[in-house]
C-alpha cells in the first residue's frame, strides 16, 4: 500500500494536472468559436462555386482537349492520398481518425492493383503512414510555422499538387479531412480533388438558361484552379474547427476524469491516515497498559 507522502504527492500531481487540462480546454473553447465561424462562412462560397462548376461543365463534352483538370489523364492507376492533419495532439481521435480512413482507401486501392502515393499535410500522422508506406510519400507540406492555416497555405498546396499532376506523377487525388458537425461531432472525409468531379446537372442552374462569353471551356481552364484552392482552403478550415471541437471534448474528459481520480485518491489517503492515527493508538493504549 502506498504510504501517506506517496498519496499526497499524487493526488497534488493529479491536482496540477487537472489545472492544465481544465486551462486547455478553455483555450480550445475560444479558439473553437472563431474557427467554426470560419469554416461555415466559407461554406455558402464554396457551394455556389460548385454550382457554377456544374453549370459549366454541363455545356461542354469532355474530350482530349477539355482541360486536365476535367478531363483527366484517361487513367486511373496512380492515386495520390492527400492526409490532412493537425500538427498538435491533445485533440482525442482527431488526427487518427482521418489516417485511419486514409489507410482504409489505400488499402482498398492496392487490392485492385493500383499504385498508392501519399501527401501529407501538417505533423501529425507522418509516422503511422510511414511505417506501412515508407516509400509511397511524394511530399510533406509543413504547417509548424503556421498559427492558423488559410488560403495562402491552400494556394501552396494546390500549386504543388498541379504541379505533380501536370508532371505525370499520379492520375487521381484523393483529399482526407475532417468535416466539422459540432463540438462533438467530427466526420473523417475524403473526396476526389483531381481530376475535379462533375457536380450533378439537376444541382446546378435550377432550369436557368446562362449564356457565357468567353466560351465556357476558356473559363473553365481559369476556373478549375481556383476551384481546386477552395476545395483545399476549405477542407483545412474544417479541419481547424474540427481540431478545436476535438480538443476541447477531449480536455474535458480529461479534467472530469482527474477530478475523480483525486476524490478516489483523497478517500484513500483519509483512510490509509485514519488506520495510521488508529495504529498509532492502539500502541499508546498498549504502551501505557505495559506501565
Amino acid at each position: 500500500m502506498a504510504s501517506l507522502k506517496e498519496l499526497k504527492l499524487r493526488i497534488n500531481s493529479v491536482k496540477s494536472t487537472q489545472k492544465i487540462t481544465k486551462a486547455k480546454q478553455m483555450v480550445a473553447a475560444a479558439k473553437l468559436r472563431k474557427a467554426q465561424a470560419a469554416a461555415e462562412a466559407a461554406r455558402p462560397y464554396a457551394a455556389r462555386l460548385a454550382t457554377v462548376m456544374g453549370s459549366l461543365a454541363g455545356k461542354v463534352t469532355v474530350s482530349g482537349s477539355s482541360p486536365k483538370l476535367l478531363a483527366g489523364t484517361g487513367k486511373d492507376q496512380v492515386h495520390l492520398l492527400v492526409v490532412a492533419n493537425s500538427d498538435r495532439g491533445l485533440c482525442g481521435a482527431f488526427n487518427s481518425n482521418i489516417v485511419k480512413a486514409a489507410k482504409q482507401k489505400a488499402n482498398e486501392l492496392e487490392a485492385q492493383g493500383k499504385t498508392v502515393l501519399f501527401y501529407l499535410i501538417g505533423r501529425k500522422g507522418r509516422a503511422a503512414i510511414r511505417r506501412d508506406w515508407p516509400n509511397a510519400i511524394v511530399a510533406n507540406f509543413d504547417t509548424t510555422g503556421v498559427r492558423e492555416a488559410g488560403f495562402t497555405e491552400a494556394e501552396a498546396v494546390a500549386a504543388e499538387l498541379l504541379a505533380l499532376y501536370e508532371s505525370g506523377k499520379f492520375d487521381i487525388a484523393h483529399l482526407f479531412f475532417s468535416k466539422f458537425r459540432s463540438a462533438l461531432v467530427q466526420v473523417p472525409t475524403v473526396q476526389q480533388i483531381i481530376p475535379v468531379p462533375t457536380p450533378a446537372a439537376a444541382a446546378t442552374d435550377d432550369g436557368a438558361v446562362v449564356e457565357y462569353e468567353p466560351d465556357e471551356e476558356t473559363i473553365l481552364v481559369e476556373l478549375l484552379p481556383r476551384y481546386l484552392r477552395t476545395q483545399l482552403f476549405g477542407a483545412l478550415l474544417e479541419n481547424a474547427a474540427s481540431e478545436q471541437g476535438a480538443s476541447m471534448t477531449a480536455m474535458d474528459n480529461a479534467t472530469r476524469n482527474a477530478g475523480e481520480l483525486i476524490n478516489k485518491l483523497t478517500i484513500q489517503y483519509n483512510r490509509s491516515r485514519q488506520a495510521a492515527i488508529t495504529t498509532e493508538l492502539i500502541e499508546i493504549i498498549a504502551g501505557a497498559e505495559a506501565l
